[in-house]
């Protein structure tokens, strides 16, 4: 037998029972846009050209145009389309940018826990210093929004075999870490549960346009074609549709021009899918009859 996570059985889309999302909608999408800060001169972040030795000036400086700039341009984006977010935050932006989170809690949008950083990854850590990390994101983001959050996105989606358990005892109610499905499932954990909601390894700016090298009409085309055929799909299965964002590289001019056509095809369709957030998505697996939702059946 291979090793096996054990969070979660095997289970084909097409089996399932069928729900639908408020509204009696079929395909629910939402936003997660992530905020980030970096340290300077140490750790980890992505690169729009090879890094050189540290103090790695031009990478550094390109990541905090994002919240410079790139993240009020995107902001702009949303109010101009009515669209709500799932902002995925560094704790560390509190104090770098408070002005831009301050923003952000105008707009009322949801605010998922990201780590302190993205120049560190939880996965190397024991599990008492995760234990810690992920207290001292989650207490940062309570005491400036009034509450704890929701749901957690680790950064560089790193886990160690822990972090599903350790969020669930911090409090958590959902991780968007797992890209296996286009539903929510339940995945178990050693006192209880938590919910997985898809966000995408596709529709996310980092591989497409870092890794994969992708145009700006390019991600803008994967974001569309995404839609239209998860849109046609959903009527035989609701679906959730995830979009990860980061503003340092789709705020960039020309590649917002393209999101700008990209994000106003789906508000287009504001009548007929459910444009929403991860954590109203949450709320809303949560009120379907128990067994509905596979994994539901998980202590």
């Amino acid at each position: 037998m291979l090793r096996s996570h054990g969070r979660y059985d095997y289970s084909g889309i097409t089996e399932r029972a069928d729900y639908a999302w408020p509204g009696g909608a079929r395909l629910a999408v939402y936003l997660g846009i992530n905020l980030e800060h970096f340290a300077f001169g140490e750790g980890l972040g992505a690169e729009l050209a090879p890094g050189g030795p540290q103090p790695d000036v031009l990478n550094f400086a390109w990541r905090d145009w994002g919240n410079r700039v790139g993240a009020w341009r995107l902001i702009e984006l949303l109010d101009d389309l009515r669209l709500p977010a799932s902002m995925l935050v560094n704790s560390a932006m509190y104090a770098y940018a408070p002005s831009l989170m301050a923003r952000i809690r105008s707009r009322g949008d949801e605010i998922v826990g990201h780590g302190r950083t993205n120049s560190e990854r939880q996965s190397v850590l024991s599990e008492a210093e995760e234990r810690a990390l992920i207290a001292e994101a989650t207490a940062t983001i309570a005491a400036a929004e009034g509450a704890p959050p929701r749901g957690w996105l680790s950064p560089w989606i790193a886990e160690s075999h822990a972090t599903p358990d350790l969020l669930a005892e911090a409090g958590y109610r959902y991780t968007l870490n797992w890209c296996m499905d286009d539903q929510p499932i339940w995945m178990r954990t050693r006192n209880g549960k938590l919910l997985s909601i898809p966000y995408p390894q596709e529709a996310n700016d980092i591989p497409s346009i870092v890794a994969r090298k992708d145009g700006a009409a390019q991600f803008a085309d994967i974001i569309v074609d995404s839609f239209d055929e998860m849109l046609s799909q959903s009527q035989r299965q609701p679906l959730v549709m995830g979009i990860a964002l980061h503003p340092y590289i789709v705020g960039q001019p020309h590649r917002l021009r393209h999101l700008r056509r990209a994000l106003a095809h789906i508000a287009g369709h504001r009548g007929t899918v459910y444009i929403t957030t991860a954590g109203a998505i949450y709320d809303h697996i949560v009120s379907l009859p128990k067994g509905i939702v596979p994994g539901s059946e998980a202590p």
